[in-house]
């Protein structure tokens, strides 16, 4: 989904639950969407206060509901009292989440058997999906062979 037809998703969600686009809330937006990796929401409040100061943290804690239950962001626990979000795009929508386990970087890589395993294993109990996730914890061979790893900190 290209920028401004999510831009448009969210204008059109906030209309139909009665809110309006605020200067705050579109640069809230723009910071997501201009991540690429996931982001917290510290994180996300840091760069939407680069496109606009007046950005307050009570608001970035209000919008990332909202953006999530609109389909915008994904949401990711990996299990610490910190969550992830990372923007959807129609190409990333069947994912696995592995989730390096020493330096908490996630990395999200195609599943897209997940769809058929969810409604088989549903339908076999007479029930239909809603959601899903497959979230693997692993530790950096590279960190554990020479010390290192390109992605701990």
């Amino acid at each position: 989904m290209s920028n401004d037809a999510a831009r448009e998703k969210f204008r059109d969600y906030l209309a139909r639950k009665g809110l309006r686009m605020t200067n705050q809330r579109l640069a809230i937006f723009e910071a997501a969407f201009a991540r690429k990796e996931h982001f917290t929401a510290e994180e996300l409040l840091d760069h939407a206060r680069a496109i606009d100061d007046s950005v307050s943290r009570a608001t970035v804690y209000r919008t990332l509901p909202i953006m999530t239950e609109s389909a915008l962001l994904r949401e990711v626990d990996i299990g610490t009292n910190i969550k992830y979000y990372l923007p959807i795009s129609t190409n990333n929508a069947q994912v696995a989440q592995v989730i390096c386990v020493d330096c908490d970087k996630i990395f999200e890589i195609s599943a897209p058997f997940m769809e058929w395993y969810g409604s088989t294993v549903s339908t076999k109990l007479g029930l239909t999906p809603v959601t899903q996730r497959l979230q693997v914890s692993a530790h950096c061979n590279a960190l554990k062979q020479s010390g290192g790893c390109k992605n701990h900190a």
